[in-house]
């Protein structure tokens, strides 16, 4: 039986009547800036590379990037999917899908936005002589393979045609029945014909169709966008523009925050964990949230290779870790210990993953999976856990569990630091760490599969570990061609099931989303993803 999945334009709902209101200072805080605008000044850290959305995975650069550009559909703050820069998107098989672009959408040197805008960038990033790191989320498109890059002796992905100005279309491997769900990614925006002259210099000074635009990126600063004029779509600001300033030392923005230098921040450093929400200098927002932290110990490490040693070995390490003592010391209770590789936000999460008992604390088997490692090899040397020491409880949280690893499984273990998140991933994404080290999870939409495929997927530019498993790419398929919940819920507790046995990354918890921001600060929302709507913030 075919099914027809379409989305059509649904009008934004008024912000105004959700935005949730600070209290207090008001006139204090300045409202307005020396010329008249209301710019709010947001915690931001350096971008790791250039501004080009499929090359864009990181929180730095993305929250830039996000917030310049519009895709096919924007994400509402519950994560539920509107179409923005598309009219419709239709299938009637769940393979072939009919894209239709609104008519009158201009990038900011006012070219119109084309079907052309989007098959040409997606083509550029699935351009294997482009190394994009998100080359991954094409591949399920025809004609790329399985790490999303154009199959050899094309030069194009034969899944996409232009149809017209405003219509392409695209045709997928497999049924996929939330493949319009996952359109407002970064790695699906569209891209002016300018950017493909100089795709490096574009990056310094995008050009974009968002609701802002980039004016200035002061390298290790900050990063000044102004509003977008010409923007008509769901995220209309209720600001004249952001600045996000970076900070290397969360201590510094928490102090800024609270004199009102710095408008708002989206971390709490465990310095104030206890405190902020008391801290009659600062606005402190709350919520559930969905952004996972784990430890990644690459499978070329001696002893954590995919074999039986390792995974003794890893299993050993997870359960060496008493989460819940970190969470409620070093976290006040803002962390929930995992209980899988995604969240309980998620609609598709499942409480019943078989194996998944290896992220419980329990020290005594932890030592006898590591004997047994031990039989079969024994391990020399330390165990390193890098990290960047310019997040907000990364210090701390990372000390704690390589001094519970080294008592409990009597080893030698020790924190590596770094002193930025660039520095740090550029190592990880270069392949040059030789370490364990810190990584984590913000959702790119809401669902199990985007917290597994883009990270274990085989050759998924996520995959800092370079995990590969035949068997869990299978379950991802059924997952992805799956046109009912429950079967998609079925093949995703399988797959995770072959995550809990390989360890490739260990959970440890889920981070509360929580903000703070200066007094006199309005609109406040924090989104599915733990992000602030900047565009809603006002003073």
């Amino acid at each position: 039986m075919q099914t027809k999945r379409t989305f059509k334009y649904v009008a934004a709902l008024s912000v105004g009547a959700l935005a949730l209101t600070a209290c207090g200072g008001g006139d204090d805080n300045g409202g307005d800036t020396a010329d008249g605008e209301m710019v709010i000044n947001a915690h931001g850290i350096e971008p790791q590379n250039p501004l080009v959305p499929t090359n864009t995975n990181e929180v730095g650069g993305g929250h830039i990037v996000d917030a310049i550009f519009a895709g096919l559909v924007s994400y509402n703050t519950d994560g539920s999917t509107e179409m923005e820069v598309a009219e419709s998107i239709e299938s009637e098989d769940n393979v072939t899908w009919t894209v239709t672009l609104n008519d009158g959408w201009t990038f900011s040197d006012d070219s119109p936005v084309t079907a052309n805008s989007f098959v040409d960038a997606w083509n550029y990033g699935a351009d294997p002589d482009n190394a994009q790191l998100s080359a991954y989320f094409f591949n399920a498109i025809e004609g790329a393979n399985e790490e999303g890059n154009i199959e050899d002796g094309s030069d194009t992905l034969s899944g996409l045609e232009v149809i017209d100005d405003l219509t392409f279309e695209v045709t997928l491997k497999e049924p996929a029945a939330d493949f319009p769900d996952r359109l407002g990614y970064s790695a699906y925006f569209p891209l002016p014909e300018v950017a493909f002259e100089d795709m490096e210099a574009f990056g310094e000074q995008p050009i974009s169709n968002g609701p802002y635009v980039l004016d200035e990126w002061n390298h290790d600063v900050d990063a000044k966008l102004s509003t977008n004029p010409d923007y008509e779509g769901n995220r209309t600001p209720e600001n004249d523009g952001l600045t996000f300033t970076f900070y290397t030392d969360p201590d510094a923005g928490y102090t800024d925050v609270q004199s009102g230098v710095l408008d708002i921040m989206d971390q709490v450093p465990p310095s104030a964990i206890e405190t902020f929400q008391d801290d009659e200098n600062i606005e402190a927002h709350t919520e559930d949230g969905s952004v996972n932290a784990t430890v990644t110990i690459p499978s070329s490490l001696d002893h954590f290779g995919e074999d039986e040693e390792g995974q003794l070995r890893r299993a050993a390490v997870s359960k060496a870790i008493d989460r819940e003592s970190i969470t409620s010391t070093i976290f006040d209770g803002t962390r929930t210990p995992s209980t899988d590789f995604s969240t309980p936000l998620m609609p598709d999460y499942s409480e019943d993953i078989p194996g998944a008992d290896v992220l419980e604390f329990d020290a005594e088997e932890a030592q006898d999976l590591w004997a047994q490692a031990e039989e079969i090899a024994p391990f020399e040397g330390t165990l390193e856990l890098s990290y960047n020491s310019d997040g907000a409880g990364n210090k701390e949280w990372v000390e704690a569990v390589t001094n519970q690893i080294r008592e409990n499984l009597e080893i030698e273990v020790e924190p590596n630091p770094f002193a930025t998140f660039a520095e740090f991933r550029e190592l990880i994404t270069n392949r040059e760490i030789d370490t364990a080290f810190r990584t984590g999870w913000q959702p790119d939409y809401p669902s199990v599969y985007n917290y597994i495929a883009p990270v274990f997927g085989s050759g998924a530019g996520a995959n800092d570990g370079d995990y590969s498993n035949e068997d869990f790419d299978a379950a991802l398929v059924s997952a992805a061609s799956a046109d009912d919940e429950e079967t998609r819920t079925e093949a995703l507790t399988e797959a995770q099931a072959i995550l809990m046995e390989d360890l490739p990354a260990i959970p440890l918890w889920n981070q509360d989303a929580l903000a703070i921001a200066a007094q006199g600060v309005e609109g406040v929302q924090l989104n599915w993803q733990n992000q602030p709507e900047y565009h809603l913030v006002t003073k």
